[in-house]
Parts: C-alpha cells; sequence; structure tokens
C-alpha cells in the first residue's frame, strides 16, 4: 500500500470536502462525513486544517480557482464576443460534468450570508477575494466592458440557479436566455 503524503491526503480532503458541502452546506455536513469519504480519522483531518470553517474555505476556494482556471484556458488568445462564447461553452460544460462545483459554488455564497449575519467577516472577505479574481478573469477578455462582464456574470448566476434547481434544458425557462441556443440537448452559447 502507497502512503500518501500530507498534501496529498489535504488535497483529498479538499476534493471530499466539496462533494459533502455541496450536497449538505457548511451547517450540514459534518466533519466526521469528510473524514470518512477520505478514509481518515477526524483528529488527523484536524491535523491538517484547523477545523471545519478552514475545510470549507478551502473547498470554496478551491472551486473558484477551478473555474478562474477554466475561465482563463477557455479565453486564452481570445477577446470579446469570441472569448465571451470560449468561456460560456467551457463553463457550461463543467456544470455538466461536475455538478458538485456549481453546488459548491451556491453553497459558498450561502455560507457567506450565514457568516455576515453572524457577524463574520473574515469568511466574507475571503470569499470576495476569490470573487473578484473571477471577475476580472471574465473581465479582461471581455475588453474589460463592465457592462459585457456584468451580463456574463449575471447569466452565470441564472444558469446556476436553474441547474441547482433542477430544470432540465428542455424546460421552457431555458428559452429566454440569449445569446444561449440548445444544440443537441445542451445549452451553447
Amino acid at each position: 500500500m502507497v502512503r500518501m503524503s500530507a498534501e496529498e491526503r489535504r488535497e483529498s480532503v479538499i476534493r471530499a470536502a466539496t462533494v459533502e458541502f455541496a450536497r449538505g452546506g457548511y451547517h450540514g455536513t459534518s466533519t466526521e462525513a469528510i473524514a470518512k469519504r477520505v478514509g481518515v480519522s477526524q483528529p488527523y483531518l484536524f491535523r491538517l486544517f484547523p477545523g471545519k470553517k478552514a475545510i470549507f474555505l478551502a473547498a470554496a476556494e478551491r472551486c473558484m480557482e477551478d473555474t478562474i482556471r477554466t475561465f482563463e484556458e477557455a479565453s486564452e488568445g481570445m477577446e470579446g464576443e469570441e472569448a465571451l462564447h470560449a468561456m460560456a461553452n467551457a463553463y457550461t460544460q463543467v456544470i455538466a460534468e461536475r455538478p458538485d462545483r456549481l453546488l459548491m459554488q451556491m453553497q459558498t455564497y450561502i455560507a457567506v450570508a450565514a457568516a455576515e449575519a453572524e457577524g463574520d467577516h473574515e469568511f466574507g472577505e475571503a470569499v470576495r477575494t476569490c470573487w473578484m479574481r473571477l471577475w476580472d478573469t471574465v473581465h479582461l477578455p471581455l475588453g474589460a466592458d463592465t457592462g459585457a462582464t456584468t451580463d456574463f456574470m449575471a447569466y452565470g448566476m441564472l444558469i446556476n440557479c436553474l441547474v441547482a434547481m433542477g430544470f432540465p434544458v428542455e424546460h421552457r425557462v431555458w428559452e429566454g436566455l440569449y445569446p444561449s441556443t440548445r444544440i443537441s440537448g445542451r445549452l451553447e452559447y
């Protein structure tokens, strides 16, 4: 049996936490469930991370970083409409193939709102910092056009909500999503 390094274990915890938190949210997910999914004890989990909040934040940041990387790779060497379509199609593919990332994003926004309501601004600040990197990643290929960036992010959030609620792509609610069109049963921009 090959032993994993602490860094490899940490990565497996982040992957497992993403799946668990995506399903149950911050308050509905136990560190026991995460430890069990990884195959480690809770005490070992807390040697890797100082607490549940740190695990959640690591998973949230990873989700944002993965989305940033998706947009960067999709739009490399492009700008304007070409970049918009490339990023939108890449994101559509990611959420179709990795719904846990989409759900983790949604759970992150809920967790930030709950933390802010409880007076915990540190957590929200960390997530907002990641989100602004996401904004900038989209903003530059779209010609630093604030309106185009806002539209792209707004459509993305609408798509996130519709997918999270389980609306199939055939449902009439998708018909108004300009500039998207349905091609072979899946949404494309």
